[in-house]
């Protein structure tokens, strides 16, 4: 017998936030969709971007009080975050609602304050908690969960991480529409978009990065799924392009080849983008591999063009290295994406703006830079404080310095960016991605005038996923 009769799983962002996360589908909610469609009589997986007759809370509150006994809602993003807010507080208070997600963690208390119809909150990854739940678990017994009692919040002690063997990946057949790939309003052509999320957690150790941390701190260690279930998961999708969500595709480099053997034994016929480090040029069989099925974009984490700097991140690399590694890799049919960050400290104007000629010298065919930002457990954060004129003002917001202030980074932005998108830069980016089949005349007509932006705003966004939050398919999975 089921404790719940119907479950709706609401992703609950419309409206301007479709322009930033337009092209995501709620991975991180369709994996606790995956973990408890075995215990509830009926699930609905309701992506409000999709659905404008719910985004009415007054409409989508008669449909769950017609038809939901439990409301699973994911707060993932500091985008629109009040508005959230406002909505989730006017749905029916008479329905269980269990809330969860990167930023939902982050605020618990606020949300209980703000949100007096709020039951419970999911706090880190939610498969097993979400489970617990659904079983009918007292919430005294369930690790990880703060809830309700008496008119006080309860927060039980934080949950151990799951092993990734036992956890489900989403069932696609229980949404409503395709993703696209597309952005700020552009769809760029007809390719339907997909994320699949193979490993969780980071072995390296890079400071100004919190990505194998979640939001209470536990550190994620690098751990792998099964083979056998990514390339089950990869024969379920139906999407053009895939994006391979792990912050480092090629860590186990036998089990990235493995992967690509697969993919290729199988026939299984997709464009795909990966996260790497320069050190996967170490491997040109792989990246043979990795060419011959279908890898197509390479995002690479390159920070700085400066040594100084690169040894103050503990990136791990030098200028020297990055330039070895790209001189393989341009000679492969990838299109090469670098992210850069400016403002470090100490760094001077001139060295922000060698990062546009640098980018150029050793080819990378698109980039994105972002100011240096400070996360609640980085080890930035005591060095930022430590040094002299530098301050930020407030976790997860950028540094700045007396020198270098909001106006004047803003400045350098601009000159980067304006240095690298050029004319010739363009016509580059176009011919390129045409020669590799990225894209085609149609999606270049509609998408070139506008390219520029929309790069610098798509891998802007993908830059911050890593320093706030685990969605999307890159974080471990919550509600």
């Amino acid at each position: 017998m089921t404790t719940y009769k119907h479950a709706l799983a609401l992703n609950p962002y419309f409206g301007d936030s479709t322009a930033t996360m337009g092209i995501f589908p709620p991975t991180g909610l369709e994996y606790i969709v995956a973990s408890m469609k075995d215990l509830v009589g009926k699930i609905t997986l309701l992506d409000l971007r999709y659905h404008k007759a719910f985004q009415d809370p007054k409409a989508l509150g008669a449909f769950i009080r017609a038809e939901i006994d439990l409301l699973c809602i994911s707060v993932r993003w500091e985008t629109r975050f009040e508005d959230i807010c406002d909505f989730i507080s006017q749905l029916p208070p008479e329905v269980t609602t269990v809330v969860g997600g990167y930023k939902a963690t982050l605020e618990v208390e606020y949300l209980f304050e703000r949100c007096p119809n709020i039951d419970m909150i999911v706090r880190g990854e939610g498969e097993e908690i979400i489970r617990d739940i659904c079983n009918g678990l007292p919430c005294k017994d369930i690790r990880g969960l703060s809830y309700r009692q008496d008119g006080k919040v309860v927060h039980n002690e934080n949950r151990p991480l799951p092993e990734l063997d036992g956890i489900p990946f989403p069932d696609r057949s229980l949404r409503t529409h395709d993703y696209y790939w597309s952005q700020y309003g552009v769809r760029f052509g007809r390719r339907t978009f997909d994320t699949v999320l193979t490993t969780r957690g980071c072995p390296f150790k890079c400071k100004f990065c919190t990505f194998s941390l979640n939001p209470l701190g536990q550190k994620r260690s690098y751990t792998e799924r099964p083979v056998d279930s990514v390339i089950e998961e990869l024969k379920t999708i139906t999407a053009d392009i895939v994006l391979f969500s792990d912050d480092n595709f090629f860590t186990n480099i036998k089990r990235s080849e493995e992967i690509c053997d697969r993919i290729i034994a199988n026939g299984i016929k997709k464009m795909f983008i990966v996260q790497a480090r320069v050190d996967i040029a170490r491997h040109p069989r792989v990246l043979d591999k990795a060419q011959q099925a279908g890898f197509k974009l390479f995002l690479f984490g390159v920070e700085s063009p400066h040594d100084r700097i690169l040894e103050q991140l503990q990136k791990g690399i030098t200028q020297q290295q990055i330039r070895d590694a790209f001189a393989v890799l341009t000679k492969y049919d990838f299109h090469l994406h670098g992210y850069f960050i400016y403002g470090n400290i100490g760094e001077s104007a001139e060295e922000m703006l060698y990062i546009p000629k640098f980018a150029k010298e050793i080819g990378l065919d698109t980039i994105s830079f972002q100011k240096l930002r400070v996360e609640k457990f980085s080890p930035l954060k005591e060095v930022v404080e430590s040094t002299p004129g530098y301050h930020f003002d407030r976790i997860g917001g950028p540094v700045y310095s007396d020198r270098y202030g909001r106006k004047e980074l803003k400045e350098i932005r601009n000159r980067i960016r304006a240095a690298f998108y050029d004319s010739a830069q363009l016509w580059h980016i176009a011919r390129k991605a045409r020669r590799i089949g990225l894209a085609d005349g149609r999606d270049l007509a509609g998408v070139l005038p506008r390219l520029p932006v929309l790069l610098y705003r798509l891998a802007t966004r993908k830059k911050q996923k890593r320093h706030h939050h685990i969605q999307s398919a890159r974080r471990a999975a919550v509600l």
